[in-house]
């Protein structure tokens, strides 16, 4: 199991659904581990009833059926399946009405989704999701990707009050998978994930949305940051050590040590 979750934290977010269906091939007694701690690139699935789309996660999934945020049922219809009580899924009405402003505000455009459910501490746990499709037949507003993805997934764990404080536990994932292919640049392709983790003690006096709202926001900054260190920063670094811009060439001495007109040799 431990070699399992080496390699699929190794493995590029746009082959992991290839490379999980092998491992749960091989490794059949250990396919529920697997299902619950991989992540996958989001799916989206499109609610009839509320004519909005929602992503698909481990989180709104019971048996083969998901439960749209939206309009609260199962696709496909399931009986006797899981709803979150009715004061959690108050919350969660709101809280996904504010993410999706949150979302276009920060993203411009693509998919949002939040569940949230009890645990068993008393407590109970949220799920952030979000999905930007950059590609140029996408719906994001920004199409300049061959193809391209951005999915961001937040889970937040949060313990019962105590004297007006709630301990607030959220691991967030990012997957980033981008193609480019264009005459000046030729092919690129890019892609991988990171993940971080983050705990704090706040005051319950301003609700528990707008808490873990500012916990969201202040995630995505650290990983963008990361991302553009780790991956972009990186990738400019060895690609431009292997292949000089063209106004560094410009400036390089003459490797022959002669000067231009001076055919003299010594």
């Amino acid at each position: 199991m431990e070699a399992a979750m080496g390699l699929m934290r190794r493995m590029p977010p746009k082959h992991s659904e290839t490379a999980l269906s092998a491992l749960l091939s091989l490794l059949p007694d250990h396919s529920s581990d697997l299902l619950s701690q991989v992540d996958q690139p989001l799916q989206v699935l499109f609610d009839e009833e509320s004519g909005k789309e929602f992503i698909l996660c481990e989180y709104n999934r019971d048996a083969d059926s998901y439960r749209s945020p939206w309009s609260n049922k199962y696709h496909p219809p399931l009986e006797d399946a899981l709803y979150p009580p009715a004061e959690l899924r108050k919350l969660e009405i709101e809280a996904n009405e504010v993410f999706a402003i949150y979302r276009d505000q920060y993203y411009e455009g693509g998919i949002s989704s939040v569940y949230m459910w009890e645990d068993d501490n008393e407590g109970f746990v949220a799920c952030f999701l979000i999905k930007k499709d950059g590609s140029k037949t996408a719906q994001g507003r920004r199409g300049h990707l061959e193809e391209g993805a951005w999915d961001a997934i937040h889970v937040i764990e949060v313990a019962p009050e105590e004297e007006g404080i709630a301990r607030y536990c959220l691991t967030s994932t990012v997957m980033l998978s981008l193609t480019t292919d264009h005459e000046s640049s030729g092919t690129f392709s890019l892609s991988g994930s990171i993940r971080r983790q983050m705990n704090m003690d706040l005051s319950v006096s301003e609700g528990h949305l707008c808490n873990m709202g500012k916990m969201i926001e202040e995630m995505e900054g650290k990983l963008r940051n990361s991302l553009d260190q780790v991956y972009f920063g990186k990738t400019k670094e060895m690609v431009c050590t292997l292949r000089p811009p063209s106004e560094v060439i410009m400036r390089l001495p003459d490797s022959t040590g002669l000067r231009k007109g001076d055919a003299s040799i010594r």
